[in-house]
């Protein structure tokens, strides 16, 4: 009787385990008490490169960058200091997409881990009069999330249009220090996305088109101090000014070049493939053709990248 009496209690406490609710408590319980808690981090790193090759157009400093960047890290048990990218270029490029790969390669979705966390300056901190507010909401969140899960990621959308001051908090987090405020958050990744610097990208590239080279001889070490310097003197930038910068605690910049018509046509094939419609070339030649091209003498960039490649898609099929 006693032992029928032990196993009805046994038996409940797996059947309450088994529940996804339930598993979930008990794994972030887990994830507080220990640094070493991964949450349901499933990195793959072969599938996040193949899909950067396949599907990112024209962006082999994007490709090369993420993905050295991504595997080197995650190569390490113990990082010595988290992951920090910093994605630069024109609208409709790819940097949007590059951080869904990272979300879906890195937890099995784009966006809808809880681990993930998407900040949109004119969302989370729109008044330029709260940054104390915002600050301290920032650390205690980050803070709050590392502590909960130390593979944590976090993505600063249109940092063009965030407050100068408010992104400077994340310092302590960003350094190679063990601990901050008794948390281990080295395991982190940052990103942060802007359009400011895509004058100095967009020059290179018409630079190196008008010198007769081709855009894949465009290195990182071409662009990165001038981004740097674009950023951290733009008042509208997010890094204006910002500690960050000149303590130089970014992994990479990432440069995101301007794209062709090559490339524009390959997002409308891959937008009709997606639609079931790959035979489609007249389409593909439609909307090459009725995108924006600059500079105004040469035409040799669409100014919005692939931006308006779905709805162009919708008006020639």
């Amino acid at each position: 009787m006693a032992v029928e009496r032990a196993v009805i209690p046994l038996v409940l406490m797996v059947l309450l385990y088994s529940s996804p609710g339930v598993q979930c408590f008990f794994e972030r319980i887990s994830c507080t008490i220990s640094s070493d808690c991964n949450c349901d981090f499933k990195p793959n790193i072969r599938g996040l490169e193949w899909d950067l090759y396949k599907n990112l157009y024209g962006q082999h400093l994007a490709q090369d960058i993420v993905s050295e960047e991504v595997a080197n890290f995650l190569q390490k048990e113990s990082p010595d200091r988290p992951l920090v990218l910093s994605f630069h270029g024109g609208s409709g490029t790819g940097k949007t997409l590059v951080s869904s790969m990272l979300g879906r390669h890195l937890y099995g979705t784009a966006m809808g881990s809880p681990y993930i966390h998407q900040f949109v300056p004119t969302l989370h901190f729109p008044s330029p009069d709260r940054i104390q507010q915002y600050r301290l909401e920032l650390k205690d969140w980050v803070q709050g999330n590392v502590t909960a899960c130390a593979r944590s990621i976090f993505i600063f959308d249109e940092m063009e249009n965030m407050p100068p001051g408010v992104i400077d908090i994340l310092k302590p987090f960003l350094g190679p220090s063990h601990t901050v405020f008794g948390t281990n958050y080295r395991k982190a990744i940052y990103i942060f996305i802007s359009t400011i610097g895509e004058e100095v990208i967009h020059r290179m590239a018409l630079e190196t088109r008008q010198a007769g080279k081709e855009r894949e001889e465009i290195r990182l070490v071409d662009l990165e101090d001038a981004i740097s310097h674009a950023v951290f003197n733009n008042s509208r930038s997010g890094f204006f000014h910002s500690s960050i910068i000149q303590e130089k605690l970014l992994t990479s910049f990432v440069p995101f070049l301007p794209l062709g018509r090559c490339h524009v046509e390959r997002c409308a094939r891959r937008e009709l493939c997606q639609r079931g419609e790959c035979q489609r070339t007249d389409v593909v030649e439609a909307v090459g053709g009725a995108i924006v091209y600059m500079p105004e003498q040469g035409q040799h960039f669409s100014s919005k990248g692939c931006k308006s490649v779905p709805a162009k898609v919708n008006l020639f099929l």
